[in-house]
Parts: structure tokens; C-alpha cells; sequence
């Protein structure tokens, strides 16, 4: 063995030697250890730094989701709805003056219908499903295909586009459902799934966690910014298009949201979706069923969310909350006794951190109803009780009046009459009696082209339409209507239909 074979086995058996010295005196050291470990709770304290701690035994986190997965997937539906886009001639806009000098001459493009793709949750036996207003939004039909390739058509019931919900129906019976479980128990870091029809792929679901609750994305979303609540549940489950107004579930199958939005700058899922909570899914669907329209309740404040910069600038004790900077004439905070320079910290016991939250816990409630909010008013804790108004300041309930309240009858103008008139299209005015139409001046006969920039080329175009602007969530609900009468003059009237 040359000179260089000797020094490579002696560095081996010195490596050998040196690992049996370290293997017995770690065998030493434990020993002497093991005794004092085992006088201690394996739960107490911290690893001491010249101590072995033994690892604890836990049973694994349970992450079996079929059982959640089967409860869910039937009563999860595929929503295709079709509409026509408003617009034809003219290079894509309509303009009844041109058409009454100048005939139907020029371009006559044809709309062609579009089809968008969504998901809807069963939550009923007969057939009521809850999905998103924007799935269902400007529809002319809906197509509900169910799990088992059954499909019916679906007619909307109710929509609220300030928290993007709508209530649609089939007619079907002994439907699976989805029961409906308690968002606010939700814990962050708890296991959820979302169920859905992204990307045309039905019946799909995707794991994840709660990455967050009550939280605001009006930042993030642009649509969301036209929401009036936004206390969504933050998950990273994967969400795509198609996905909207599908379940979001416990592990125990138990509906704890509707998918609503994700984060992305490409339009696909980017690791952040976002569902809209079952405590106020469950308060808005019960009110459109019900009444035809949500019943919101309000404060009547005005108010800032608390920051340490606010805190600061206040001389604030506490560094979350809602700091009151106005109270309204004739509000609920008033009558109270809730003043500016209020924090008000919880309702019904329900700590209140940001706008986010106040949002969701005011929407689970009517005018009328009666809650104690929780204040702190310099250095003392204030409980007050009172009793919500809506918006106009009472507690009445708020209904849909229907179209009789126009004072109306409606006709579709046969080919002749439209020859007549030289226009294409148009409802006429028939049957005018005492309503909002005969006090705005209109008179029998008018025909009705146009409602806010929208041909009405049938009764059921000015139904919708109706029904669009009064169940929207815009202060100022009216008609802006463009027509002609028989004789060939032009004429518009503006049509205010709030109560």
C-alpha cells in the first residue's frame, strides 16, 4: 500500500473513532437528561437550550373531504344564460331621430345572442338556487343544468347587485341540497372547498383555507368597488370563471359562502378567491324571496376606520374600531345617543375591528330590529340599545310596487303600424289611466322607443327593464323614456318610480 492508501485509512478511522466517542456521549448525556424530562409536563414551558425536548404526539389534522365533496357536488348547478346585446344599427348605437327622417337605410347589423357561463347553489327541494347578480344580470334566458344533465329553465326571482346576490328558480322537485352552516364560526386557517363550473369544467372542486375574513377588496376589484358591502371570506382555493355563485363548504358540507370574485391580473386564478359570507347570503336571499327587495338597515353615521394615525391624531385609547365623525338628523345612532368622537367597538357582543366588519354585521338585520352597540367614549365602555331605521329614516318595509303603479297597458306595433310610423320597433301605450306615466304628461298612444338609452322592441323588454331600475341599488330610480306618437312627434318624459 503505497504512502498515500495509508493516510486516506487513517482519516477514515479517525472519522470512525470520532462518530462512536460522539454516539456515547450523546447516549450519556440523554440518559442523564431523560429522568428530568420525563418529572416534567410535556406541554409546559420552553425548549431549554441545553435540553432535549421530546416531540409531542397529536392526532393529524382531518383531511378527508369526500364525504363534503359527495353532500355538495349534486346541489351545485351549471348556469348558462343568454342575452342580446341592446344595440344593432348605425355602427353599434340606436338613434330613433334618424330613423324617423331617414328610415331604416344604412348598416343594419344584427346582435348576435352571447352566452356566459356560472355556477348556482340548490338550497331548497322545489327549486330556489342562489348564485351572483352578474351571472344572471341582463339575461334573456337562463339554462339550469344539474348535476345528472337534467335542465330547466330558470327565472329570476330577486337580484340585489349591492352584495352581487340573485334568487333564481326551477320548476323541479326532491332537488339535493346544500345546508346552509354559520359563517361567523369560520376560523382562519380552517379547511374549505369550493364547488363549481370554472372554465366550462362542471361539477369541479378545489381545497384551500380561509386566508382571511371581513375583508374589503373594493382596492383589488373594480367591480367590487360598486358593491354596498364588502366583508368577503379570503380563501386560496382555486376559483376561475364559471365558479361565480358556486358553494364554498366546511369539511362538513355545510354552505359557508358563495364564490364571487378572485384576484388576478390575468383573469385567472393567482392563489386569492373570494366568497360572499352565509350570514349575509343567508338575511339577502330570505328578503328577496319574501319581499322582492333586501330590507337594509343603517346606522345613519358617517365614519372613519381607526388607524395609528388617527389614533394619534384623536388621542385615541385603542387602535382599531370605528370612530364616529358625524351622526345623522333623524338616524338610529341620534336617537341613541351614539355622538361624533365615538369608537364604537362592538354589536351584539361581535368585536368590531373595520368598516368591513360593521358592514356584515348591519346587514343581518331589518329597520325595526333592535341591537346594542358597544362604545368607548374617551376612557369609558358604553353599551346603547337601539332600534334600526332604513334608509328614510322609519322602520317601514320596503316593497317592489309592480307595474300597475304606471297606469298603463302595453302592446307590441304590428308590421303595419311600424311601416306606418317608419320606425322598427316600439311598445305602445295603451289603456292610460291615473298613475306615474299620466302625471309625467304622458298620453294614450305614445310609443315607447327607448328607456335610459335601451330599445324596447317588446313588452317584455320594458318589463325587464323595470324591474332593472327599481330592484337597483341607485338612489334615484327613473325612466328617462324617448318615443313618438302616431302623428310624428318626438317627445321624452322622465319617470320617477320611487315610492
Amino acid at each position: 500500500m503505497n504512502s498515500y492508501g495509508k493516510k486516506l485509512m487513517g482519516i477514515a478511522l479517525i472519522a470512525t473513532l470520532s462518530s462512536g466517542i460522539t454516539i456515547g456521549a450523546f447516549s450519556i448525556l440523554n440518559k442523564s437528561t431523560d429522568s428530568k424530562i420525563q418529572d416534567q409536563s410535556l406541554d409546559s414551558g420552553y425548549a431549554q437550550p441545553t435540553r432535549f425536548t421530546r416531540v409531542i404526539n397529536r392526532p393529524a389534522v382531518e383531511t378527508d373531504f369526500t364525504t363534503a365533496a359527495e353532500n355538495t357536488v349534486n346541489a351545485v348547478v351549471s348556469i348558462k344564460s343568454i342575452s342580446t346585446p341592446k344595440q344593432s344599427q348605425l355602427g353599434g348605437f340606436s338613434d330613433p331621430f334618424f330613423e324617423y327622417f331617414f328610415g331604416q337605410g344604412g348598416r343594419n347589423i344584427q346582435p348576435q345572442p352571447r352566452a356566459g357561463l356560472g355556477s348556482g347553489v340548490i338550497i331548497t327541494p322545489d327549486g330556489y338556487i342562489v348564485t351572483n347578480n352578474h351571472v344572471v344580470e341582463g339575461a334573456d334566458k337562463l339554462d339550469i343544468t344539474l348535476n345528472d344533465n337534467r335542465t330547466f329553465n330558470g327565472r329570476v326571482i330577486g337580484t340585489d347587485p349591492s352584495t352581487d346576490l340573485a334568487l333564481i328558480k326551477i320548476d323541479a322537485k326532491d332537488l339535493p341540497i346544500v345546508k346552509f352552516g354559520d359563517s361567523d364560526n369560520l376560523k382562519v386557517g380552517e379547511w374549505v372547498l369550493a364547488v363549481g363550473n370554472p372554465l366550462g369544467l362542471t361539477s369541479t372542486v378545489t381545497a384551500g383555507i380561509v386566508s382571511a375574513k371581513a375583508r374589503s377588496i373594493s382596492a383589488l376589484n373594480p367591480r367590487s368597488q360598486k358593491m354596498g358591502i364588502e366583508a368577503f371570506i379570503q380563501t386560496d382555493a382555486a376559483v376561475n370563471p364559471g365558479n361565480s355563485g358556486g358553494a364554498l363548504v366546511n369539511t362538513a358540507g355545510e354552505l359557508v359562502g358563495i364564490n364571487t370574485a378572485i384576484y388576478s391580473e390575468t383573469g385567472s386564478y393567482a392563489g386569492y378567491s373570494f366568497a360572499i359570507p352565509t350570514s349575509i347570503v343567508s338575511k339577502v336571499i330570505a328578503d328577496l324571496k319574501e319581499y322582492g327587495t333586501v330590507q337594509r338597515a343603517v346606522l345613519g353615521i358617517g365614519y372613519r376606520e381607526i388607524d395609528s394615525e388617527l389614533a394619534k391624531e384623536e388621542n385615541l385609547e385603542v387602535q382599531e374600531g370605528i370612530y364616529v365623525g358625524e351622526v345623522y338628523n333623524r338616524s338610529a345612532a341620534m336617537e341613541a345617543g351614539i355622538k361624533e368622537g365615538d369608537v364604537i367597538t362592538s354589536i351584539n357582543g361581535v368585536k368590531i375591528k373595520n368598516g368591513a366588519m360593521l358592514s356584515e354585521q348591519l346587514s343581518k338585520y331589518r329597520p325595526g330590529d333592535k341591537i346594542k352597540i358597544g362604545l368607548l367614549r374617551g376612557k369609558e365602555s358604553k353599551t346603547v340599545s337601539l332600534t334600526l331605521k332604513n334608509s328614510q329614516g322609519n322602520t317601514e318595509i320596503t316593497k317592489i310596487a309592480g307595474m300597475d303603479s304606471l297606469g298603463a297597458g302595453f302592446k307590441e306595433l304590428d308590421t303595419k303600424s311600424l311601416r306606418e310610423m317608419n320606425i322598427r320597433y316600439g311598445v305602445q301605450v295603451i289603456g292610460l289611466k291615473n298613475g306615474k306615466f299620466k302625471a309625467a304628461g304622458m298620453r294614450e298612444g305614445f310609443v315607447i322607443l327607448e328607456i335610459n338609452n335601451t330599445p324596447m322592441k317588446s313588452v317584455s323588454d320594458l318589463e325587464s327593464m323595470y324591474d332593472s331600475i327599481v330592484k337597483s341599488n341607485q338612489n334615484q330610480k327613473v325612466m328617462f323614456i324617448t318615443g313618438i306618437y302616431p302623428n310624428g312627434k318626438m317627445m321624452y318624459y322622465a319617470v320617477d318610480l320611487a315610492d
